[in-house]
């Protein structure tokens, strides 16, 4: 298959990269991030999308989104499937979705969970939105890029999942830290907290496998120092696309919300700016009640 791909950073470029081992012929272009080793370069972003079969991209934004889509779709050969594995809000995936099927093509949005370890082992989940045809399209290639992937529903389907589950998950990695700065005070040991609960109703994915305190559980960013696998920065940017869509709904998140405040908090303010979201830990380790 002949694949385009815009974006190759930290996530892009892995997955790209494991498209082209599999045998795919693959052509990318980034404005920074020079192309990973199989990829072919393009001179710009419609150069690498022309005859594709596929176009893939990876970007930082809506609008960033919006204005690539304004770029590459003219050049995109008709019957084609567009396939935006971004993180944005849930309008702009389907106002993009809407102006690729009116040129003519297949869309599918399709946001990741896994992170940079995930992209660069072909271990990540998708979760898809779009028509039955374009998701049967680019399957294979979900097989190749992850390990999963979940046909949510129609054009922005794929982005409402991605935003609801990482709402619970910046609210239970902040329980998470919570809990284990309680515990420290109340003078238990971390090792013994870990296995009461993770094999009890407490147990979540932010305790039993990402855990954010050193030395405990399986191996995560908190044995290394909080270097990002999911930086709290890209955190705080998924709550607020969690509040957003909220907002436009009417929907009530209160905990939702306390999360992106909490994390705002911590990237603006507190140091928090590319260290991993479990480092809240440490966070919370040096407050009082009353902080």
């Amino acid at each position: 298959m002949k694949i385009g791909f815009i974006g190759l950073g930290n996530m892009g470029g892995p997955m790209a990269a494991n498209l082209a081992r599999a045998g795919h012929e693959v052509t990318g272009f980034d404005l920074v991030t020079p192309c990973p080793e199989g990829v072919a370069k393009a001179k710009d972003a419609q150069a690498a999308v022309l005859e594709a079969d596929v176009v893939i991209t990876m970007l930082p934004n809506g609008a960033i989104l919006r204005s690539v889509a304004d770029e590459i779709i003219p050049a995109m050969s008709s019957g084609s499937c567009f396939l935006d594995c971004s993180t944005v809000d849930v309008e702009s995936a389907r106002d993009v979705a809407e102006q690729a099927q009116l040129a003519g093509l297949l869309a599918v949005d399709a946001p990741v969970s896994g992170g940079i370890g995930g992209a660069s082992a072909g271990t990540l989940t998708f979760m898809a939105g779009g028509s039955d045809e374009g998701f049967a399209m680019v399957a294979p290639l979900f097989d190749i890029m992850g390990q999963k992937a979940v046909h949510c529903g129609e054009s922005g389907a794929g982005q409402s999942a991605k935003i609801c589950n990482n709402m619970i998950l910046g609210v239970t990695m902040i329980a998470t830290c919570e809990a284990f700065a309680m515990a420290d005070k109340l003078g238990l040991d971390r090792q013994k907290m870990f296995d009461v609960v993770s094999t009890s109703s407490g147990s979540s994915w932010s305790m039993n496998t990402y855990c954010p305190a050193p030395g405990i559980g399986p191996q995560s960013p908190a044995d290394n120092g909080y270097k990002p696998g999911f930086a709290a920065e890209l955190m705080l940017k998924d709550l607020g696309l969690s509040q957003q869509a909220a907002e436009n709904i009417d929907a009530d998140t209160p905990m939702g919300a306390l999360a992106k405040a909490l994390y705002a908090e911590f990237v603006e303010n507190e140091g928090g700016r590319g260290k991993d979201f479990s480092a809240m830990l440490p966070r919370f380790e040096k407050r009082g009640r009353t902080s």
